[in-house]
């Protein structure tokens, strides 16, 4: 029970970094702001610390990871292009930002929670996560 939780818990936290990184690369080249850019850039680069040690878990479990859901991935997309159409301030990108940093919040606590007899290091990401991405959303607020 304590093997299989804990490859659920890092399945998710693998798909949620990867959502993560993609969804800062979609904007990253639109911020105006120098501190946005770097708000950004900071937590993309802790982002893919955290995919590292989540790989390298991974690894010892010989699983492959997970990818974030195609329909999310692909609605995120979708919401980000249409509303950058319209606004592409910084503002903008603060709101998209903000929104999925506190989508991932809730959903790394729903496996927090759902998975709990996964081991500690593997909770220890989920809530490294977590708090990556709830400082990001504090962070950014001045922009929205």
């Amino acid at each position: 029970m304590i093997e299989q939780d804990t490859i659920k818990l890092l399945r998710e936290c693998d798909a949620g970094v990867k959502m993560g990184v993609a969804s800062i690369d979609d904007v990253l080249e639109q911020v105006h702001s120098g501190t946005l850019k770097q708000y950004l850039a900071e937590c993309k680069k802790e982002h893919e610390k955290l995919k590292s040690e989540i790989q390298t878990l991974l690894n010892k479990y010989h699983d492959d990871g997970k990818e974030p859901n195609p329909i999310a991935k692909g609605m995120s997309w979708m919401k980000t292009n249409m509303k950058m159409g319209m606004d592409n301030s910084d503002q903008t990108i603060a709101d998209l930002m903000t929104d999925g940093c506190n989508m991932g919040v809730k959903s790394l606590n729903q496996y927090l929670n759902q998975y709990e007899a996964a081991d500690e290091v593997s909770k220890d990401i989920a809530k490294r996560l977590i708090n990556l991405e709830e400082q990001l959303a504090v962070d950014i607020r001045k922009f929205l």
